[in-house]
């Protein structure tokens, strides 16, 4: 019964090893770098939405020393790092974050499952404005000590091979796209947005299956007045991401040197600790083996019966796991950093001042909060320049019952 035990045991620790494997990126990974400038025809727009994140457990944040507000942290600084990994390539047209969903051509949502100095594991979704899903893809990696040296804001983070594998992955599949499939992504996102303005005067050109995946019906007509505002609308509500994204990038460069710092000596010091409960274990089973021949010895009335030698070692082993955990203390002063600009970006965003149908209106709160308050504006401004009312701005298109399907 034991034996079998032993080797089920056995089993579970090897699968467990195979699916950490199998998710765990690869060393030295470089990025995939465009040849030569591609033309705007060849180019899809990127939105990286903000990232959500597992809810850390009570392990993690009294053993561990995370918290949340280096959680919330990390759910822009991620989608930001990628961002600029993605740019740097040149296969990409404009990459974003965005606080929301949207209509771009490719859409990037993930989620981060962990995360702490010594390892950063993601799941990630990637799809087109088609609703066609490219992938689902879980990473994770665990960066050796010297990659935390040697970093960059913007360009070399410690968790670097990841960020190329990801941005390596999403060429991969772009890469597998016709020159008319990229097309028709371009002209469905356009057409949605459109759709999201004035679903009945662009009611007809898009259809949308049980799967949630859209086919073009027919095109407007290319110098239809409506789709020209359509199209006015759409800029300025990309000034406003690009504003949106001024917001997140200067946070971004104020968290990356506590952040870093953060990291690196979290990773140190959780190195240092494994060492030191390593060399206490080890004193401890040295002690534990001491004890029980010191049991063993004063049955046969030995000398060494009443040493004190087993006690000691269990005690120092006790007192390096102890030091160990002091040095963790030394981890909080970053913490604190990281908690107090967390803070400050999310309730001292700097406010922005737009002009909403003839009218100055002062948009505050963070930059989520700006964001959500500006697309609720946009179909005013949509309704404004097109005379439409604002109640003909339309949801997003419903999918078709089976039951209307089959008719």
């Amino acid at each position: 019964m034991k034996i079998r035990f032993f080797v089920l045991l056995i089993a579970l620790l090897m699968i467990t090893g195979c699916a950490s494997l199998r998710n765990k990126v690869a060393d030295g990974v470089q990025p995939v770098i465009a040849t030569q400038e591609l033309d705007s025809s060849e180019l899809l727009d990127v939105a990286i939405v903000v990232f959500d994140s597992e809810a850390l457990t009570e392990k993690e944040i009294r053993k561990l020393g995370l918290s949340e507000e280096i959680r919330q942290a990390e759910e822009r600084y991620v989608p930001i790092h990628l961002k600029y990994t993605m740019q740097r390539t040149g296969q990409w047209g404009a990459v974003r974050v965005v606080p929301a969903e949207s209509d771009a051509h490719v859409q990037v949502k993930g989620n981060i499952i962990h995360s702490d100095g010594e390892r950063l594991t993601l799941e990630l979704e990637a799809f087109d404005a088609r609703g066609v899903k490219w992938f689902e893809k879980t990473y994770s990696e665990t960066p050796r000590l010297e990659e935390y040296h040697g970093l960059a804001t913007g360009e070399k983070d410690p968790f670097q091979d990841l960020y190329n594998t990801i941005a390596n992955d999403l060429l991969e599949h772009r890469s597998k796209l016709s020159v008319d499939d990229v097309l028709k992504i371009q002209q469905i996102s356009e057409l949605r947005t459109a759709q999201n303005m004035a679903a009945d005067a662009f009611a007809g050109h898009l259809s949308r299956d049980e799967d949630g995946i859209y086919s073009l019906v027919r095109l407007p007509v290319e110098d239809d007045p409506m789709l020209k505002r359509v199209r006015a609308v759409k800029i300025r509500d990309d000034m406003m991401l690009d504003t949106i994204n001024g917001h997140y990038e200067n946070y971004y460069n104020d968290l990356w040197q506590p952040y870093a710092d953060w990291r690196k000596l979290y990773n140190e010091e959780l190195a240092a600790l494994k060492e030191v409960q390593k060399q206490a274990l080890t004193r401890q089973l040295f002690g534990v083996a001491a004890v029980v021949g010191g049991v063993l010895l004063s049955t046969s009335n030995n000398s060494l019966s009443s040493s004190g030698l087993p006690g000691v070692m269990v005690i120092g082993g006790a007192a390096a796991i102890h030091s160990g955990f002091q040095k963790w203390e030394e981890t909080k002063i970053h913490k604190d950093v990281i908690e107090e600009l967390n803070m400050s970006f999310s309730s001292e965003a700097e406010p922005l001042v737009v002009e909403v149908v003839g009218e100055t209106v002062r948009l505050t709160g963070s930059a989520e909060e700006q964001y959500q308050k500006w697309r609720e504006m946009l179909r005013d401004i949509y309704a404004a320049e097109t005379g439409l009312p604002p109640d003909s701005a339309g949801e997003e298109m419903p999918v078709p019952s089976s039951s209307a399907a089959d008719k």
